[in-house]
């Protein structure tokens, strides 16, 4: 475990906390004190920001490659990647892939030292200072971020651990060093305990705090709608199979029901307060997602970062600037998107498997980018010679083509447009200059919750014997899991799941909605290892791609032929251990003991 003895050297991080010492006037007071006080202003908020900075994102953690392309999401065009240990069997207690355990003590650390060392100020000497009660009035919210934040570090650490060593105080290294790990059970609780406690006193709207108002609205800070939906993607965790093992079925009924009871009430809190779904999902990731109103309406916590171009030019397609081609969708992928008849390709009589892309869910051409697609917005203007995708065999952006560094290629067929800015300069030439843009990491959003409380509200029926557990409302829950489960649907133009589906039906068509709504969100990479389910965990070890071959006729028409070819991972089997993370033999060593290493590692 990363801790620290001391605390010291935290710079001025703006994040989305604005410096104090900048709209302060510390004119009136002695040398000594305008020292003293702006230094302590400046730790508070520059804690506040190292804790902020800690917490999680994707955007290409290990050298370029997502966890979606652990899963059957995507396959990393660049081979040799870390990633590929997860699904070839390559991590262990000596490469335990360990950048959460050591971002969220971290994290956990700097929570600790604001929670013991920096509430209750009062800073006296600024009592006459015009903004003094709205400074004092964020600086006293303070505690609560920190609390929120602590309790999100937690979770971050269960759901890939399970039990985990525990602290709510900092203490001596030799002592946190020594900490066994606390069950899996009791760290759910502390998060939902923590939760269910600073809901009501941390700051529920940023956008609506009137006079206490010094700067634009900070929609960057976690929210109570933060707090609340923590807990209930906290509680929708812990009553999955994978933590629920040993339990009696009253036992996992209670806590899905739990988990339902905690979705609701996230969503009718959050509905109470404007919040609700964006008209269009893509609107999620538009380089104006901090200020347009369509996607705070959505989002109820992202994790922001600096205006940068490094994740567009991870994903770019290879032969257009920068491009590294980086995390290719899967044919598996694709083929999840229904078609507009609200059927599943398998079903419909609107697909066509040589016409693959046409009829399909909207969402899919908002996600994946495919051949013969103009993409990015500059690829036309970029290289006039090839306007449009080639990913055919032998085409300009395949691995078989002509293009600078074809072998990063797409493996798959496909390119990823999610989350990327199509508009994105890369390479500075003639008339065009680099560009970059700002990205949201979408740590929870209304899209996501509505998808849980399906998911719980399901399995609560189900575990108490419903066979109609999809249509099922009753008990509180007025609303069906399957109305639930197509609000997301319906917000792209598909039709509702049909009502009087088997269990085993919605199960299945709930898992595929999820993974298309939130695909690239890392929701997938814990899903499959949370449910336990083989069905899914053998789609990841067992991926597939799209061969297009080129037809040109005698009269110069140009068709295509789609073949559906495997790609298999490993040996091709799930390895059950691989649901939870080793813990690093090193701090098992340097616990004396004290950690137990998870089961088969």
């Amino acid at each position: 475990m990363k801790l620290f003895k001391t605390l010291t050297g935290v710079g001025l991080m703006t994040l989305v906390l604005a410096s104090c010492e900048e709209k302060m006037d510390y004119n009136e007071y002695t040398a000594y004190d305008q020292e003293y006080i702006q230094r302590s202003f400046s730790y508070v908020g520059g804690f506040m920001a190292k804790i902020y900075n800690d917490i999680d994102s994707d955007w290409g953690n290990n050298s370029g490659a997502m966890l979606a392309s652990a899963t059957d999401e995507s396959v990393y065009s660049h081979d040799g990647n870390t990633i590929e240990d997860f699904y070839n069997g390559n991590w262990s207690a000596s490469n335990p892939h360990q950048t959460i355990w050591s971002s969220a003590y971290e994290g956990i650390t700097y929570c600790n030292e604001v929670l013991d060392n920096w509430t209750n100020l009062q800073f006296e000497q600024f009592a006459l200072n015009k903004d003094y009660e709205q400074q004092m009035f964020l600086y006293n919210n303070y505690q609560y971020e920190a609390r929120w934040a602590r309790a999100y570090f937690y979770y971050t650490l269960v759901r890939q651990y399970g039990g985990v060593p525990f602290k709510i105080h900092n203490t001596t290294g030799e002592e946190e060093t020594a900490l066994p790990r606390t069950s899996a059970d009791e760290i759910f609780q502390f998060i939902i305990s923590e939760c269910d406690d600073i809901k009501d006193k941390i700051i529920a709207d940023y956008t609506n705090i009137g006079d206490m108002a010094l700067y634009k609205p900070q929609t960057g800070r976690a929210s109570k709608f933060a707090v609340e939906a923590l807990k209930a993607q906290a509680a929708l965790y812990q009553a999955s199979p994978l933590f629920t093992q040993g339990k009696s079925e009253a036992e996992k009924a209670s806590l899905w029901r739990a988990a339902a009871e905690a979705n609701r009430e996230l969503i009718l809190d959050a509905e109470a307060g404007g919040k609700g779904l964006a008209v269009s999902l893509d609107t999620l990731w538009n380089i104006s997602y901090i200020s347009d109103p369509q996607c705070y309406k959505e989002i109820l916590f992202a994790r922001r970062t600096a205006a940068a171009n490094t994740f567009e030019s991870y994903n770019f397609p290879v032969g257009y600037s920068s491009g590294q081609g980086g995390n290719c969708p899967t044919q598996d992928f694709v083929d999840a998107f229904d078609c507009t008849d609200g059927l599943p390709i398998t079903e419909s009589p609107l697909y066509d498997p040589q016409n693959p892309y046409a009829n399909r869910d909207p969402r899919l051409e908002m996600t994946v980018a495919h051949n013969g697609d103009l993409w990015p917005n500059d690829l036309a203007r970029y290289n006039s010679t090839y306007p449009t995708l080639q990913t055919y065999v032998g085409g300009y952006h395949s691995r078989t083509g002509s293009s600078a560094g074809a072998s990063y290629a797409t493996p798959t067929g496909y390119y990823l447009k999610k989350f990327c800015n199509p508009s994105q300069i890369l390479r500075a030439r003639s008339g065009y200059a680099v560009s970059t843009s700002p990205h949201g990491w979408l740590t929870f959003r209304m899209g996501g919750m509505y998808l849980n409380y399906a998911e719980a509200v399901f399995q609560y029926f189900k575990a108490i014997g419903r066979a109609d557990a999809a249509d099922a409302t009753g008990e509180g829950f007025n609303y069906s899991a399957r109305y639930l489960a197509s609000l997301t649907r319906k917000r792209s133009g598909m039709p509702e799941f049909p009502t009087g589906m088997s269990n085993d039906e919605f199960w299945t068509r709930y898992k595929r909605e999820r993974q298309v709504e939130l695909a690239f969100e890392g929701h997938r990479f814990y899903d499959v290892r949370r449910w336990m389910d083989s069905a899914e965990t053998s789609k990841v070890m067992n991926v597939h791609a799209m061969e297009i071959v080129q037809n040109i006729s005698e009269a110069n028409d140009t068709t295509y032929t789609y073949t559906v070819k495997p790609i298999t991972r490993g040996n091709g089997q799930w390895d059950s251990r691989w649901n939870l993370f080793p813990f690093s033999q090193t701090e098992i060593m340097k616990s004396g003991g004290a950690i137990i290493q998870n089961e088969g590692w």
